[in-house]
Formats: structure tokens, sequence, C-alpha cells
């Protein structure tokens, strides 16, 4: 999960229960939770700018395809140093980022860390666009980076800080400001286009490790390539699809609600897929993590 586009303003919801709208969320969740599971798969046999190298330049391959064949209107040149900029953080610093701190942090707590984005968002706003952020957004802050401090300081030995938790971190601030550096580009073009821009020139800082990539994943059990090609294709493609489905049919401030199902989901797949249990002193710290994510978000609504 990463600063995804949410242009569609709120008179697009539709009445009632919709369906595909949550069939289309449903997809979003377990796609996007199962990356994180995915990725401490895949790490090994593959270093962390490999994986982020093969899951984010086969991405790209798919979103070059996307622009040929719709054939949208190219970005303004106003747009392009705020597209080249968004894209690196959000697909390469991001990536490797994460990638580096799952070495050792597992799924779960991965992305309850990753889940604290929209609070540097709204920092940034608060500082970058002169938004209000207020008493209850510093208390939802204070919250939330001292769950992170949880999940970063526990183990199954007790308090054992694992710098890791903060590289996660860090992709979670990357996430937040290419979120920022977006959003005037999305109320000028379709969110996919913007995505499909963000993945193609986001890739670029990899290139350069495509042939170490290419010589790891023949090397590697057939496990991870099928990883790799499983966040290529879903979590990542078809992931962005749905979401954008869901954009179109809700609110985007309802659909991102939904989103707080990831660490959850995360964790239970985690938990059923590689046998990862939370400690108690991580678990405090997720929960932590998102309620001072909602303080945030219903303080800056309010």
């Amino acid at each position: 999960m990463s600063a995804v586009p949410m242009n569609e303003s709120a008179g697009n919801e539709r009445q009632g229960f919709d369906a595909i709208a949550f069939l289309a969320i449903l997809v979003t969740i377990v796609f996007w939770a199962s990356s994180f599971v995915v990725i401490r798969i895949c790490l090994g046999p593959l270093t962390p700018v490999e994986l982020a190298a093969a899951r984010y330049v086969g991405a790209a391959l798919i979103a070059a395809v996307y622009l040929a064949a719709v054939r949208p209107a190219l970005p303004a040149r106003r747009d392009l140093l705020r597209l080249t900029v968004a894209g690196v953080l959000f697909i390469a610093a991001y990536a490797v980022l994460l990638n580096m701190g799952e070495r050792t942090v597992a799924a779960g707590p991965a992305s309850f860390i990753i889940n604290t984005m929209p609070v540097f968002t709204a920092l940034i706003a608060t500082f970058a666009l002169g938004e209000k952020f207020g008493r209850w957004g510093w208390v939802g802050t204070a919250i939330s980076f001292a769950g992170v401090a949880l999940i970063a300081a526990s183990s199954d030995a007790g308090f054992d800080l694992d710098p890791n938790a903060v590289l996660i971190l860090g992709a979670a601030l990357c996430s937040a400001i290419a979120s920022v550096l977006q959003k005037p580009i999305l109320g000028r073009m379709p969110a996919l286009a913007v995505t499909a821009w963000l993945l193609l020139i986001g890739a670029i800082p990899l290139l350069p490790a495509v042939p170490a990539t290419v010589q790891a994943l023949a090397a590697a059990p057939a496990e991870v390539n099928w990883g790799v090609a499983y966040l290529v294709l879903f979590p990542t493609a078809i992931g962005y699809v749905t979401w954008a489905i869901a954009l179109k049919r809700l609110s985007a401030a309802r659909a991102a609600n939904f989103l707080y199902g990831v660490p959850p989901t995360a964790t239970l797949i985690g938990f059923v897929w590689l046998g990862e249990v939370p400690t108690p002193i991580g678990a405090i710290g997720g929960v932590m993590a998102i309620l001072g994510v909602l303080v945030v978000n219903l303080m800056r609504k309010r």
C-alpha cells in the first residue's frame, strides 16, 4: 500500500449498498495486505533493491502498455517535475525502504507502520499547504508514533529496538510526500493515468538493478518467482484498478476508511501463511498506530 490517488469527489458516491464497490474494496484490501507477506517470502533470494526492481519494472511495463492503449492526454509541462519527484519517492524509494525494513519486521507490524502515512500527509499539508492541524492532530500524531515505537521495540524477548522499523517509517514518509505532490495533478488527470505515469517514471532509478535481478531470479526457488509475479500482477496492477473502481463508486473519504482493514488482514495472512505471531507489545503498538491515524483524520474532517 502507498500514496493512492483519490481524486473522485463525494458527489460520485452511489446511494445504498453498492455490491461492485464493496467487492472492489475487498479485493484491494486482500491484495494489498498480502503484498507485505509475499515481500517477506521473496527477501533472502532477492536483495531489497532486486525485489523492488523485479516488482516495479514489471509493473512499469504494464503501465506502458496501458498508456499506449488508452492514450490519455500527456502530462502538462508544469506537472512533469511533480510527477518525477513523486514517482521516484512513491515507487523506487518507497519499495527499497519497505523491502529493507521487512528483512526483520514481520508483515503485520510493517503494514501497521505503513498505515501511519496519513499522519505524515497531514503534517506535510500543515506546513506546505497551510492546512490547519490543531491540538488533536498533534495528540493523534503522538499516539501513532508512540505505537510505531512500541512495534520497533517489540520482540519475543521483550524490548529490543529494531532499526529496520525506522526504514519502514521512512517508506511511509516517502508515500506521504508523493501523495501531497500528486494532489494538484489529480485534479487535472484521471487517477489511473497518474498512477501509470508514476509507475513508469518511478521505475527508472531501478533499471540499473535489472541485470542482477534477472540473474537472482534465475537462481531463486520457484516460489520466489511466483511471488514476484504475484506482486506485479495482483497487488500492483489489479489492486490499483480495483481501487480506482471503488473510488468511482464511493466517495474518496468513505473508500479510504476501509483501508484501515489492511493491517489486521496482513497480520492474519502473515499468521496463516508464515506463522508470524505478533508479540503483545507489538499488537498494542499496532492498535495505537491506527488509533492515532483515526484521531488525526477525524479531527481534520471536523
